[in-house]
């Protein structure tokens, strides 16, 4: 492997949400996308509905950290001001007039295989909204999370809107607390 393909590898990192171990180094991961973007306006952009268990993830995250208020993170994608199929274009088109060169992270609920269900990604690229349930919807994001609700396969909406509330909000607790903490390592060194 040559020094420019590791420069260049993308990354992708599992943890379960009950795997404290696991948990740290997606948080150092973050801590250091924060640090390498510092110059930059950072963006979490959630994304879904709260009309679907399952897809409440990323408007769960979004009302978490809104109300943290945390310095100069903006976040888009709320319970109250959801970002999903229907207004996600004209979303990524404000922000890309609001703001120059924003660094943003993309969050979602996916579906996965049954044993990974539980786990919290986070990788490199834009996020691929709405191909779990085969819609076609625009990539958006230099990095992105992911929580995986349920399995997928077979009847997606259906699976989503039959998912657990309990594990999606356990799930946007924690990723929500590992973006805060990541975030707040890198403003508290930097002020």
């Amino acid at each position: 492997m040559s020094l420019f393909s590791l420069l260049t590898e993308t990354q992708k990192i599992k943890a379960h949400v009950d795997d404290y171990t696991a948990k740290t180094k997606l948080e150092a991961r973050l801590s250091d996308l924060f640090v390498s973007t510092q110059k930059r306006p950072a963006l979490i952009l959630c994304i879904g509905t709260d009309r679907s268990t399952g897809d409440a993830l990323g408007p769960l995250i979004g009302t978490h950290l809104s109300r943290l208020k945390l310095p100069q993170l903006h976040v888009y994608g709320t319970l109250d001001d959801p970002v999903h199929a229907t207004n996600l274009t004209q979303t990524i088109h404000t922000i890309q007039q609001t703001y120059p060169n924003p660094f943003i992270i993309a969050v979602d609920a996916c579906l996965g295989r049954l044993d990974s269900i539980g786990c919290i990604t986070l990788a490199d690229g834009p996020l691929k909204p709405g191909s779990g349930v085969n819609k076609k919807l625009p990539e958006v994001g230099e990095v992105h999370m992911t929580g995986i609700v349920n399995v997928g396969g077979f009847m997606e909406y259906m699976v989503l809107q039959n998912t657990r509330l309990n594990l999606v909000w356990r799930m946007s607790e924690n990723i929500s607390s590992l973006i805060t903490r990541s975030y707040l390592r890198v403003r508290v060194s930097k002020d």
